[in-house]
């Protein structure tokens, strides 16, 4: 499938480094090695991944996971070719929030330093700034694609009228929303992200897809649908929930978290299966808590 209306292919899973930065580089490759092989090219990651919070509130980690993929990129220079880039800037380790023209043109040269590449392919800003008015975050990221530093743009944790109002200032297009959204957290159904995802022909990048691990761990009326679903397809509980999530008219890409091989590979079969609409009903009537009407 395409990222957007953009000419990126991506696979319809993709692998998160939210928890990349305590692995050492033999390890950190063969992640992203098995994250390939199970057709998960787009590898998202951010500034602050690797960012421990202390009372003091130093940056202590800032950049570590990164860092860490930097060096696997360079060890391995052609794994570069093979994977979709994506990271996210506008956090800090105090403000929190900064998306001023300045703080995010310094966060992405800081990136790519850690990063060891020339570009990203694609750069979010990673929530928002309520102080920065949309003029000025737009004028960074026009600044980012026209230099070169990104080929494309998204936004992460962002409501539909922040989305709007960004990219009404925009010379390129949005070409990804990246909000939470699971069979546990359903609001990006209800909040109009996904139909605003359809409207500007953006892909939807759904951050924890099995709600921080707590679909495969625990119990309820959703995970009962599915280990329905897992017993029908011959899948995993967590496999049937990242299906879930593909089932819907906008384009949606699960981002894994798992940092075990095993279940990175048990995930990429979520790809493979397509939920019919009884099945997806089914998941979000157990949701709500009622049926459809």
């Amino acid at each position: 499938m395409k990222l957007g209306q953009s000419d990126v292919s991506v696979g319809m899973i993709a692998f998160g480094c939210w928890r990349f930065a305590g692995h050492d580089v033999a390890t950190a490759d063969r992640l992203i090695r098995t994250a390939l092989d199970a057709g998960m090219n787009l590898i998202d990651t951010a500034d602050i991944y690797g960012f421990d919070e202390f009372p003091d509130r130093t940056d202590k980690g800032f950049g570590q996971a990164e860092q860490r993929l930097g060096e696997v990129l360079a060890a391995a220079p052609s794994l570069r070719k093979q994977i979709v880039l994506a990271t996210k800037g506008g956090i800090d380790a105090v403000r929190p929030y900064d998306s001023s023209y300045r703080y995010l043109m310094r966060a992405i040269d800081a990136s790519l330093g850690r990063l060891k590449t020339d570009y990203v392919d694609l750069y979010q800003i990673h929530r928002p700034d309520l102080t920065t008015p949309m003029s000025e975050v737009a004028r960074a990221l026009n600044e980012m694609v026209d230099s070169g530093k990104t080929r494309l743009i998204g936004v992460s944790n962002f409501t539909v009228p922040q989305m709007r109002a960004l990219q009404a200032h925009l010379a390129h297009p949005i070409v990804s929303v990246q909000p939470e959204f699971s069979a546990l957290q359903q609001s990006a159904l209800e909040d109009g992200h996904l139909d605003f995802a359809e409207e500007i022909g953006a892909t939807v990048l759904a951050w924890s897809p099995l709600t921080g691990g707590k679909i495969p761990t625990t119990d309820g009326p959703v995970q009962s649908v599915l280990d329905a679903i897992a017993n029908t397809y011959g899948i995993s509980r967590g496999t049937a929930a990242l299906a879930f999530t593909r089932g819907f008219g906008a384009d949606v890409i699960p981002i894994i978290g798992t940092q075990n091989p095993k279940r990175i590979t048990e995930s990429g079969y979520a790809a493979q299966v397509n939920l019919i609409a009884r099945e997806v009903y089914d998941v979000i009537e157990a949701y709500r808590g009622v049926s459809m009407p």
